[in-house]
């Protein structure tokens, strides 16, 4: 038969005959050894919550919350994925605003109807928010967003602590490469486990 087959059907009867004790031993090596995403999602938030305890970021989200958009970003989420995976679709914006502070930006932020240069330059010609709204043809509210992207993009307040957060999620790169390693290995080992019992079973 198959090797995968073969392989299968040997986990399936293994299970049934011993309870699986013969697995669980080998996979209990990789636990413990490598920090999974609950742990990196909690050391993110306690960077976070100094970067909100310092006033460079106000926000209705908690630290948790950010902690898990950071993660929900470089998983591909869009924002109303991430809003949705903290609980309310409604927050959207919260979490594109949000996103954008911490400089996790998308190719869709820079998309603007009008040459950046140009709003920059009118932003700074002290004409109120509605004259350059008027002359760019966007609304108030839209102008702000793309304000907030400039304005981030260009402060330079949390970039330590993203330099810190950043140095969190590689970490969590690596323990994902090491942690799909071991699991390979030691599921290897559990079934060589299995077919050595089965065949002292079946003599």
């Amino acid at each position: 038969m198959p090797t995968q087959s073969k392989k299968r059907q040997l986990l399936d009867l293994f299970a049934t005959i011993t309870n699986k004790t013969k697995i669980v031993e080998p996979m209990k090596k990789i636990h413990g050894t490598l920090r999974d995403k609950e742990a990196i999602e909690r050391e993110i938030a306690l960077i976070i919550r100094e970067v909100l305890d310092q006033g460079l970021f106000k926000t209705k989200l908690t630290p948790r919350q950010l902690a898990r958009l950071i993660i929900a970003y470089h998983e591909g989420k869009n924002d109303t994925e991430i809003a949705r995976a903290l609980g309310d679709e409604k927050l959207s914006k919260t979490v594109a605003r949000a996103r954008v502070r911490l400089k996790l930006f998308r190719d869709l932020d820079y998309k603007m109807p009008f040459g950046r240069e140009r709003m920059e330059e009118l932003l700074k010609s002290g004409k109120t928010m509605k004259e350059v709204s008027e002359a760019l043809g966007v609304s108030p509210s839209t102008l702000r967003e793309y304000r907030h992207i400039i304005e981030q993009e260009q402060d330079k307040s949390i970039d330590p602590y993203l330099d810190r957060i950043c140095g969190v999620m590689e970490d969590r790169d690596l323990s994902e490469q090491m942690t799909r390693g071991a699991t390979i290995d030691a599921l290897g080992e559990a079934i060589d486990i299995t077919e050595a019992d089965l065949a002292d079973m079946m003599q």
